[in-house]
């Protein structure tokens, strides 16, 4: 499916269950259509990720997902060789030229040594494999993770849409991949990478977006526990928590309850079943008074 347009995305988006709003709906398309990157910044659960998942999805494409961390460098990014399985060759290769009777040939180390870097031992790590599979969605999770050095990596990369292997040569995107870059903010990253990005912050869903995407994405929960549910949550957010709950959680939770049989929120329900909502023990009694403000009577 082309993004053809803003009203596009919004609708092809819809179809896989993500409900954006109309700014959010505008950058895709501006990136798609401008070959640009999408840099997202927003609080855990508020959709980044699961944005990268539904591009994919309606596009039709791979999602291909560079999951960034401390300390991680261009080579778990790019390539790696199988060395492993190099050295299983490099020793089949001395076999195969001990057995070979006299004059029918030495081992020659220099051929050998070519042979090593073939294209059946190379590694392709998920930014090499999107430039080969595009079209593709790459995915660059939580890339505030990753240190200065990888940035500057990403940079080059994003801005050429090929790398240079030196055994085999450069390869080239035949068609750039549709890029989305994901930060929960945890450090500020440099200006060049976002230079090179289209940005957009997201936030949390108001209470009518929230209630619209339990539905979308539960339809068996009724209206009205979607509902109550979503108050909760918004509720909740307010309340300075370790972990305040994302969209994620607001799903969890309505599932949890309409697996429990669940017709609406109450307090006894809600407190056992607080562990789709509160990831943090310090949290814990923080939420229950605050449902015992939203829910009692």
């Amino acid at each position: 499916m082309e993004l053809t347009s803003p009203d596009a995305v919004t609708a092809a988006l819809a179809s896989t269950g993500y409900l954006a709003d109309d700014d959010l709906a505008t950058v895709v398309f501006l990136s798609a259509s401008m070959q640009r990157p999408l840099l997202l910044e927003g609080e855990p659960g508020t959709g980044k990720t699961a944005l990268a998942e539904a591009l994919a999805e309606l596009t039709g494409t791979p999602l291909i997902r560079l999951q960034c961390y401390e300390g991680i460098d261009a080579s778990q990014a790019l390539y790696d060789w199988d060395f492993a399985r190099q050295i299983l060759h490099l020793r089949t290769l001395e076999a195969a030229a001990a057995s070979r009777a006299p004059g029918e040939g030495a081992f020659d180390a220099g051929e050998a040594e070519k042979s090593l870097f073939d294209e059946r031992f190379l590694l392709a790590r998920p930014v090499l494999q999107a430039l080969r599979q595009a079209p593709a969605v790459l995915l660059v999770d939580e890339v505030d993770r990753a240190d200065d050095e990888f940035e500057a990596f990403l940079l080059e990369v994003l801005s050429s849409w090929s790398v240079s292997i030196p055994e085999l040569g450069t390869v080239v995107a035949a068609t750039p991949p549709l890029v989305v870059l994901t930060s929960n903010r945890t450090r500020e990253l440099h200006d060049a990478l976002k230079r090179r990005c289209l940005y957009h912050w997201i936030d949390h869903p108001g209470l009518a977006r929230e209630v619209a995407i339990v539905r979308s994405r539960l339809p068996e929960v009724s209206e009205q526990l979607a509902e109550q549910v979503a108050t909760v949550v918004q509720g909740l957010r307010t309340e300075h928590l370790l972990k305040a709950p994302g969209v994620a959680e607001t799903l969890d939770w309505a599932r949890a309850l309409q697996r429990l049989g669940a017709e609406e929120l109450d307090l006894d329900t809600a407190s056992r079943t607080l562990g789709t909502v509160v990831k943090y023990r310090e949290d814990t009694d923080r939420v229950k008074q605050a449902l015992d403000r939203m829910l009692a009577g």
